[in-house]
Formats: C-alpha cells, structure tokens, sequence
C-alpha cells in the first residue's frame, strides 16, 4: 500500500498516489508493499527501494548509507508495545530531493499519531527532511511514553516484591508469576535500547548529512537536540534494565528463602521425630531377653519417654530461634 502526503500551510495532507502527483508529495509512506509497487517507486523515483530481507541486514554500512543523491536510514522500531511484546521490525527512511520515502511492514504508534497531529497542527513541514525530522521527534516521544510506562510497572513490581508481610513464607505461585512479569518487562526494556541504539546511529548519519549541504532551515539544531534525547532515554532504558536485573536477583533470592524454610521444616521434623523413632524401634526388636518386655508400666513409660524425646528438640529449637 502506499500513501501519500503533501504540505498545505504547513500542515500535512493525505492525497492519493500517482506519477502525476509526486511533485505535489514530500512523504511516501511505503506499507508491506508488493513487487509492482516496489517497481512503480523505483521508476517514478529513479532510487532503488530497499528489500525486506535488505532492511533486515545489521551491518551499518546497510542501513545508513547514499547512493546518489538519496540517502537511505533503516532503524528498529517497535509496534504493539502495549501488551510487553512488541513487533520490532525494521523500518527505512529514504531522503531523495524534496521527497521523504519511508518503508515498513509493521505499523508503530508514530506512524498513526503523526500524521493525524500534522493535519491539525502548522508544524512548518514543506520538505521531505522536515517530515523526516519531526517523524523522528514523533518515534523518539514514542519511545519515551514507553519507557515511563515500564518504569512505573516496574516499580509496582518492586513494591510488591518488598512490601511488609505478615505470613512467614511466600507463596510460590505469586513469585512464579512475578518472575514472569520480571522477565517481560526485561526483555520489553532490551527491545527498546537495541532500538535507541539504531536511532541515535541514524540521528548521528542525518546529522553529518544536513551539515554537508548547508542549513538554511536549522535542521541541524533540531537533530542535535533529538540526538540529546536519544541518549538521555537510552541512559534511562539502562537504569531500568539494571532495576530489572536487581529485582530478578531479589526474587530468585526470596523463592530460595522460600525453598530454605520448606527444607528447615522438614529438617526439624526429622530431628523431632528421630528420637522417638529410635526408642520405638529398640522396644521393636525381637530379642529374647529383654528385662523391660515383661515390665508392667514398660508401656505407658517408654510412650512418655517417646514424647519428651520430641518435645524437647522442639523446646530447644525454638529457644534457639530456629523456628
């Protein structure tokens, strides 16, 4: 599918596509295209588009490069980021004349939201770069609510790993499931930084292309700015990779606590019951010649033996604090 947006005082505005009309376009929005409209771009824009297997490719000099007079800018994007798992597929910008080409097989957030803020609002987009600039400034907010929102997920998880309880043992099945939270929350917070990492790459590739062929409508300023806030989110998306890490150790460490108190029961259970056992089974032997088996209160004492020979380990571990 491929749409096609023009400038109207500044503000953007979705046109049907057509050779007639890529004068009148500064962004071409490529989705999940099929070969025949892989070839018609190609034709109309004399630039070869990039593939999916091509786009998918991690070397740099893949994704940042120019052929031309086009300049071609893949980074990895997520979609669907709601739900913890996003899609994270790649994404091409291209900058060829006045023209922004973009094209993608999934659908991020921005790529909804942009469009529908730039109809409404004068955000002085008149140029393909333009567009490319405050995309990014949208893909960029993106990532940032993303980020705010895992992070106060992940602090509701730290709450209720630490929170003040009254039972002695935790359940296993709640810290089974918070282990679970943990780990989709890490992997949602490590999708994200592969991410920043892909966009701070390009931000850095834009920036030397604006400063190469002069600045007249102070790009360079935005970009750098956008690149500041690529990396102060990626030092963000580290501190909460590092809480993740901490919160992971925590949890293993409470089911192990959890696993210690199961054994300490069983051990102490064992040690009470061992005497009594080894009284039960001396009187349990079939020797012939055994004074007590033909004492009268044999019975009822070694059953009182038996007893103190539990309830003494017992006293004796919990004066311990052992129990």
């Amino acid at each position: 599918m491929i749409k096609g947006y023009s400038h109207q005082e500044g503000r953007l505005v979705e046109i049907p596509y057509s050779d007639q009309a890529l004068n009148d376009l500064i962004w071409i929005d490529l989705v999940a295209p099929n070969r025949g409209e892989e070839t018609q771009l190609e034709n109309d824009l004399g630039i070869g588009v990039p593939t999916r297997d091509e786009m998918a490719e991690i070397e740099i000099s893949s994704r940042l490069y120019k052929e031309g007079d086009a300049v071609f800018m893949t980074a990895i994007l997520p979609a669907h980021s709601d739900d913890d798992e996003p899609d994270m597929q790649p994404v091409s910008f291209i900058l060829t004349g006045h023209h922004l080409l973009t094209v993608r097989y999934h659908d991020p957030r921005a790529f909804k939201t942009f469009p529908q803020r730039a109809a409404k609002v004068a955000m002085g987009l008149n140029s393909g770069e333009s567009v490319f600039i405050a995309l990014l400034e949208a893909i960029v907010d993106r990532m940032a609510d993303i980020l705010e929102r895992a992070g106060r997920d992940i602090d509701q998880i730290s709450r209720q790993i630490f929170r003040h309880r009254t039972d002695e043992v935790v359940e296993a099945k709640s810290l089974q499931v918070t282990l679970e939270t943990i780990g989709r929350k890490g992997d949602l917070v490590s999708k994200i930084i592969d991410s920043l990492m892909t966009l701070d790459r390009l931000s850095g590739f834009v920036s030397q292309h604006i400063s190469g062929k002069g600045d007249p409508a102070g790009h360079r300023v935005r970009v750098k700015t956008l690149t500041r806030d690529i990396r102060s989110i990626t030092d963000h998306a580290g501190f909460l990779s590092q809480k993740v890490t901490f919160l992971l150790d925590a949890t293993l460490g409470m089911i192990s606590i959890e696993q210690n108190s199961i054994i300490k029961i069983l051990s102490v259970a064992a040690v009470v019951f061992l005497p009594p056992t080894l009284i039960a089974s001396i009187y349990g032997m079939n020797f012939e010649h055994m004074p007590e088996l033909k004492w009268l209160a044999g019975y009822p004492v070694t059953i009182v033996i038996m007893v103190l020979a539990a309830i003494l380990p017992y006293l004796f571990f919990k004066r311990k604090g052992w129990l």
